[in-house]
């Protein structure tokens, strides 16, 4: 019995130890030594140009009303609607029958006050030598004197009435005032029109160039008169450029100049209209078009830029970024921003040149711990390839 007991136990032993070296050992391990990878961006101050959005119309740059100046029947419309017209372009001819009949009659008025001046004047030359010898009176030598100047301003009232209806007869052809498109008519063949009536027949409108009216708030106008007198940032040189999107987002090809701002601010909208002008070879603007202009306001020569992406909030609202600071650890930094530039924050205070603010991998470190900084580098997005067609 005994010798079957240690023959057993000898039979098991190595059972164990051969299931013993078969077990695997336990995966589960400590993690992996060394601090988490941070992607920063170090700080450097850079030249940039600060710019606003403003909205803004599209306004001619010479806006003419076409008006009647004398009374009549329209004969014609000698021009088309739509068109592009010409300073002193026939537009309208006024029947001129009445108005040349008047004319007429002051013409020959003028002819019988210089008939009539010719023997007056005769009359007091003989006077003047018969009066020194006492031929005739002093009175009638006088009265001959008068009655020649009195012929005199005859004359001259009769060239001055029939100015007038020369110039009344000239108005009998309206014409362009001014260059540009002009627009439809209000009248047609036949209608009566009057001098000075209210209602212009058409409008003529000059649109190259033509000006583009913003309007900014007079809060963002004093903000920016204070930024320029404490040298947060300079106006630059020259005229500023405005560069210009249209109502479906397009940017208008052609950069336009900012002219002047208005001395006063509306008291409804508490905003100050800028007047901007742009050439407009094609005439794509037109008049009363809803546009958005790009102001340039100034130039900051030590700009901080940080992205966006890497800016949140604290649970204040605080705008904050993470760096990397003394000894390799994260430390969150409160910084104060004033705008977006593209995409980037315009940080005003919390950040120096040579910070480093942590881009990517944030998710890895927190707050007082050590990290591993390595540069940031942004990857370019990748443009969509062009879809292959299969026949």
């Amino acid at each position: 019995m005994t010798h079957h007991f240690t023959t057993m136990r000898y039979l098991i032993l190595p059972l164990i130890l051969l299931a013993s070296c078969g077990k695997k050992p336990d995966a589960a391990g400590p993690p992996p030594g060394g601090s988490p990878e941070v992607s920063v961006l170090t700080v450097q101050p850079q030249r940039t140009v600060l710019t606003i959005e403003l909205p803004g119309r599209v306004a001619a740059s010479l806006t003419a009303e076409v008006r009647p100046q004398v009374s009549g029947i329209i004969q014609n419309r000698l021009f088309t609607e739509g068109t592009d017209v010409k300073t002193g372009d026939l537009l309208y001819q006024i029947d001129p029958a009445s108005y040349q009949a008047a004319y007429n009659a002051t013409v020959a008025a003028l002819d019988k006050a210089e008939a009539n001046l010719v023997p007056l004047r005769l009359k007091a030359e003989r006077y003047k030598g018969l009066v020194k010898s006492e031929a005739v009176s002093q009175q009638d030598y006088d009265d001959a004197e008068a009655a020649q100047k009195l012929a005199e301003a005859e004359i001259e009232a009769a060239k001055a009435a029939q100015e007038s209806a020369r110039i009344n007869l000239a108005y009998t052809k309206v014409t362009a005032p001014i260059s540009g498109r002009i627009g439809r008519s209000a009248v047609t063949n036949g209608a009566l029109v009057t001098a000075g009536q209210p209602s212009p027949l058409s409008t003529i409108q000059h649109l190259d160039p033509v000006y583009v009216d913003v309007t900014k708030s007079s809060a963002e106008m004093l903000r920016l008169r204070k930024a320029l007198e404490s040298g947060q940032f300079s106006a630059g040189e020259g005229q500023a450029k405005v560069t210009l999107f249209l109502d479906d987002g397009s940017q208008y090809p052609q950069e336009g100049t900012l002219k002047f701002a208005e001395a006063f601010v509306d008291q409804s909208t508490g905003s100050v209209t800028l007047r901007t002008l742009f050439p407009n070879p094609k005439q794509e603007l037109l008049p009363g078009l809803f546009v958005s202009a790009v102001l340039r306001e100034g130039v900051k020569e030590q700009a901080i830029l940080v992205p966006q992406r890497a800016v949140t909030r604290n649970p204040a609202g605080n705008a904050i970024v993470m760096v990397v600071g003394a000894e390799e650890k994260v430390e969150p930094r409160v910084i104060k921003t004033d705008r977006t530039v593209g995409e980037n924050w315009l940080v005003n205070e919390g950040l120096k040149a040579g910070d480093r603010v942590i881009m990517e991998g944030i998710q890895r470190a927190r707050p007082g711990t050590p990290v591993k900084a390595v540069p940031f580098v942004s990857v370019p997005p990748i443009a969509p390839q062009p879809k292959v067609q299969k026949k």
